[in-house]
């Protein structure tokens, strides 16, 4: 298999949150962003970590990894830059893989799936694993398109480019919940079109938080404030 080297977005200023940084609560008996490495260090050979909010206390709980650290100096710019920077960073790879830090239900298996699908379709677009409806994470980016991900300096990396360029996306229908944010990406739960939808909205934020509680140290309260997030796709 080609080079291929990972980049795990962990930036963020994690506004939602309040004073905690979600990459730092305990999944088990290691922070998140620790047990985010790890899956990736299982799947490929190289990994890279974009930092920024307490990017100090990020390296403190990666020390003794064999990731390598880059410092995002406009993270509170947002997530594009730290897309950016990351794929700078590792320039010389076949393919990059851009992945959130908060993934908690992602495996090993479930990257090694994404990256078999990509080099057994078009190797020169981007794939995307869709469950269902959902757009999920991480997604696979050529080396051919680096260059194009970088161009506009003003809106860098993944996101607008994948909506604006089709002819450069592939998605992958992959049925593995731990390509969604977290436990689940519940859709539309600001917007309940009934009461029965409402009800059930309640109920999937219920299970949820349920579920959040099992894979973190979390309050009742943060667990139901994380649930009902709905994070941005790359």
């Amino acid at each position: 298999m080609p080079e291929v080297t990972a980049i795990i977005l962990a930036a963020g200023l994690s506004r939602r949150m309040g004073a905690l940084n979600k990459l730092l609560l305990p999944v088990g008996d290691v922070p998140l962003i620790r047990k985010m490495v790890d899956v990736y260090s299982t799947a490929v050979g190289s990994v890279l970590v974009v930092t920024g909010h307490q990017a100090s206390e990020v390296e403190t709980v990666l020390a003794g990894s064999s990731v390598k650290t880059v410092f995002n100096t406009e993270y509170r710019n947002g997530q594009p830059t730290s897309v950016a920077c990351g794929l700078r960073a590792a320039s010389n790879a076949d393919a990059v893989l851009i992945g959130l830090g908060d993934q908690p239900l992602l495996s090993a298996d479930d990257i090694h799936a994404l990256l078999v699908t990509h080099f057994s379709a078009d190797r020169s677009r981007i794939s995307i694993p869709m469950n269902g409806d959902q757009r999920g994470n991480p997604i696979v980016v050529p080396d051919n398109l680096f260059a194009r991900l970088l161009a506009d300096p003003k809106s860098p990396g993944c996101r607008e480019f994948t909506r604006t360029h089709p002819e450069h996306v592939q998605f992958h229908p992959l049925a593995s919940a731990g390509y969604l944010y977290g436990p689940g990406h519940p859709r539309g739960l600001r917007r309940p079109q009934s009461r029965n939808a409402g009800e059930n909205h309640m109920q999937t934020i219920r299970q949820l938080a349920a579920r959040l509680r099992q894979k973190f140290t979390l309050t009742p309260q943060q667990a139901d404030h994380l649930a009902t997030i709905k994070f941005p796709c790359c």
